[in-house]
C-alpha cells in the first residue's frame, strides 16, 4: 500500500514551503510535491512501507514541524475521496457549545461549561451530563434559545466549503449532534448538509421542560453512521467522520477516515489524524482536493 503525506498551514508562508521541501528530503522514497493551495497545502507521495517505517515517518515529521502551526497526515494513497461525511456540530462545524451559550445568556455559563468540558474529555457520562446541564436551564423561555441561535452561533471557517465541495462531488453529508435539533436544523441549513440529527428539547407553554429520551450520544452517533452508510450503500472505508469530543470517538473509529478537529487530547490520540491549527478545509486537502476545486454549493 502506498501513502501520501499532506502538509497544511492556516495561511501561506515561506516556512511552509521550506517545511515541504525538508519533508521531501527527509522521508525515504518521497516523490514530487503537488501543491493543493500555493504556499499553504501540499501533498507528497510516499512508497509502500511496513509499520515500522510509518512510525519512523511520523517521528520525523513531528521533529520537523516542532512548534510550527502546521498540520500533517500520512494517509493511504488509495480511496482518499470519501462518499459520506458525518460531522459533529458543537465546536466542530460551529465555533461554540450551544448549551454553554444558552447558559451564558442567563448568567450561569461557568457552571454549565465546566460540565460540558468534563463530558467532552470523557470524564463524565455524556447522557448524564446532558441531563444535568438541561436541569440547570429548566424554565428558560424558548425565545431565549432562539436569540442565542441568531446572535451567538456561527459556522467555523471552512464549514461551507467542506460540505459544499463534498456534495458537489457526490458525497452524502450528515450533521449529527449530541446537541439539539433546535440548533442542528438551522446549522445544517447554513452549512448545506443534506440532513441532520440531534436531541429534542421539550417545551411547555414556551418554557423549557427537559429533553426527550433516549438521549443521542456516543453510540447513537455510531449507529447514525451505520444507518446512513447502509441507506446509501456506502462502504465504511468511504466514510469521513469529524468531531472534537469523547462522544465522537465511536463514529471516528468506525469511519474509513476519522478526523479529530481541534479536539480534546483523548480524541486526538485515538483518531486516524488530528487537525490542530487549520480550518475545516483541511479535510478537503486530506482527500486530495485542490483549493481551486472548493465550492460552497
Amino acid at each position: 500500500m502506498s501513502y501520501v503525506l499532506v502538509l497544511m498551514a492556516p495561511a501561506p508562508g515561506d516556512d511552509v514551503a521550506a517545511l515541504v521541501e525538508a519533508a521531501r528530503a527527509t522521508l525515504t522514497g518521497a516523490g514530487e510535491v503537488r501543491w493543493l493551495a500555493p504556499g499553504k497545502a501540499a501533498e507528497i507521495p510516499l512508497p509502500d512501507a511496513p509499520a515500522e517505517r510509518l512510525a519512523t515517518w511520523h517521528e520525523q515529521m513531528a521533529e520537523l514541524i516542532d512548534e510550527q502551526s502546521v498540520d500533517y497526515a500520512i494517509l493511504p494513497a488509495e480511496n482518499r475521496r470519501k462518499r459520506l461525511l458525518i460531522a459533529d456540530m458543537d465546536s466542530t462545524i460551529i465555533g461554540q457549545e450551544c448549551l454553554d451559550e444558552v447558559a451564558g445568556a442567563v448568567g450561569i455559563k461557568p457552571q454549565v461549561a465546566a460540565i460540558t468540558e468534563r463530558a467532552m474529555r470523557g470524564e463524565l457520562n455524556f447522557e448524564d451530563a446532558l441531563r444535568e446541564r438541561i436541569g440547570l436551564l429548566l424554565g428558560l423561555p424558548e425565545a431565549s434559545l432562539a436569540d442565542v441561535l441568531e446572535t451567538r452561533i456561527t459556522l467555523n471557517p471552512g464549514a461551507r466549503e467542506l460540505v459544499g465541495t463534498m456534495r458537489a462531488n457526490g458525497a452524502v453529508t450528515i450533521l449529527v449532534s449530541g446537541g439539539f435539533t433546535f440548533f442542528t436544523g438551522d446549522v445544517a441549513g447554513r452549512a448545506g448538509f443534506d440532513t441532520h440529527r440531534g436531541n429534542v428539547l421539550l417545551f411547555d407553554d414556551g418554557k423549557l421542560t427537559g429533553v426527550a429520551e433516549p438521549i443521542l450520544g456516543r453510540e447513537a452517533k455510531r449507529e447514525t453512521l451505520l444507518q446512513q452508510a447502509r441507506a446509501h450503500n456506502i462502504p465504511l472505508d468511504d466514510v469521513l467522520a469529524v468531531g472534537d469530543g469523547a462522544n465522537d470517538l465511536a463514529m471516528l473509529e468506525l469511519a474509513g477516515l476519522g478526523v479529530a478537529y481541534h479536539a480534546k487530547p483523548v480524541v486526538a490520540a485515538q483518531a486516524d489524524t488530528s487537525i490542530r491549527h487549520c480550518d475545516l478545509t483541511a479535510l478537503l486537502y486530506l482527500q486530495g482536493y485542490a483549493q481551486d476545486a472548493f465550492t460552497t454549493g
